[in-house]
């Protein structure tokens, strides 16, 4: 009975990485903590983020079990179907909150942009691998079409913060594959050169979330109420907070989107500067953990498909931080791991079982 319960334990985990595992629980696991607090004690909430959870495990083992050649071969599949979905959303998806970015299975909502996380980088890593040894500027201008469809397809839900940060994990992509800095310092000129142009296509909650931003005290009570209340909250935690289910703005009804967008409120007003430093080291050991795995790919698929989703899990908690805090503009951008929220867990932990797949990869080369 002891071999037989080694060798499951030995089937089990032969392939995970238990430090980044370790890691990801531990901020979920600070996750659930504040999302108890931010719904009022809902154990139903907790316990279908809990559920969730139980779900995205599973699926990060089998990803995880998948080698990246397997994996590979699915980026194609996996690319179109996630714009066909786009494209199914924009025709008949579910509205909630004046946004149109779900589709109704059924037993459940699906949001589409989520998969895209996984299959934008995917696709674009198989296409490089494809033509390693030879890649053109030609394969750049096609990899940009690749990007510039679901994030045109996911603007228009509208959803621009999560366009801006998917077209990031393409770009990510097309950096580690070798895109000149030359060509990046043209592209962030013609962009600053159209952002006027840009301007005059944003929907008009979107150019108060700037002008907001620009100048917080715009208006308080309307466009600027989500900063502003958020920033009270992080600040009145102070060095230790105000101690678990004890945030005034929280649970007197102050801080809006509080379980979702807004949770790192929650938590840096109940913990305090001591609780946001942990939080902010377990990003940086999971972040570090990622881009070890990058450095040690043995393929180019590997390396591109690893490096975009480390740094994807970086670019999504630094905009979710700076939004809160006040440094950047509110975008709507969940904190990783850490916001309620069934389909945006699964896809991160798929992501994290594909980091897992591209270390358990070269462990196998090397040996």
């Amino acid at each position: 009975m002891v071999n037989l319960l080694a060798r499951l334990w030995e089937v089990l985990t032969r392939r995970i990485d238990g430090f980044l595992l370790a890691v990801a629980l531990a901020i979920v696991g600070i996750g659930l903590v504040t999302l108890f607090s931010a719904t009022e004690q809902s154990v139903g909430r907790v316990a279908n983020q809990a559920t969730s959870l139980a779900f995205s495990l599973v699926l990060m083992w089998i990803v995880a079990n998948v080698p990246p050649q397997t994996l590979s071969r699915a980026a194609v599949p996996l690319y179109a179907a996630a714009v066909v979905m786009l494209i199914a959303v924009a025709l008949f998806g579910t509205v909630v909150n004046g946004s149109r970015r779900w589709l109704n299975l059924g037993v459940a909502r699906f949001q589409p942009s989520e998969l895209m996380k996984i299959a934008l980088p995917l696709m674009l890593a198989w296409y490089f691998q494809k033509f390693e040894g030879r890649i053109g500027w030609k394969d750049f201008i096609l990899a940009g079409v690749l990007i510039v469809v679901p994030v045109y397809l996911i603007k228009r839900q509208p959803d621009l913060g999560t366009a801006l940060l998917i077209g990031a994990s393409g770009f990510y992509v097309l950096y580690l594959a070798g895109l000149s800095w030359k060509i990046i310092v043209g592209l962030a000129v013609a962009a600053a050169a159209a952002a006027p142009l840009a301007w005059t296509h944003l929907h008009d909650y979107q150019r108060e979330r700037v002008l907001t931003f620009i100048d917080p005290g715009r208006d308080p009570l309307g466009a600027g109420y989500h900063s502003s209340q958020a920033s009270i909250a992080l600040g009145s935690g102070g060095v230790v907070g105000k101690g678990w289910l004890n945030g005034t703005q929280t649970h007197l009804d102050f801080l809006p989107e509080r379980h979702t967008d807004f949770i790192f409120a929650v938590f840096g007003e109940e913990f305090g500067l001591v609780g946001n430093a942990l939080l902010l080291l377990l990003y940086l050991l999971l972040i570090g953990r990622g881009m070890m795995i990058t450095a040690g790919a043995s393929t180019l698929f590997g390396r591109l498909l690893a490096g975009a989703i480390t740094l994807m899990f970086f670019t999504y908690a630094f905009v979710n931080m700076g939004m809160v805090s006040g440094v950047l503009p509110v975008v709507g951008v969940p904190l990783p791991l850490v916001s309620y929220g069934g389909t945006a867990l699964v896809s991160l932990f798929i992501g994290l079982g594909i980091l897992m797949s591209v270390q358990a990869h070269r462990k196998l080369v090397a040996t």
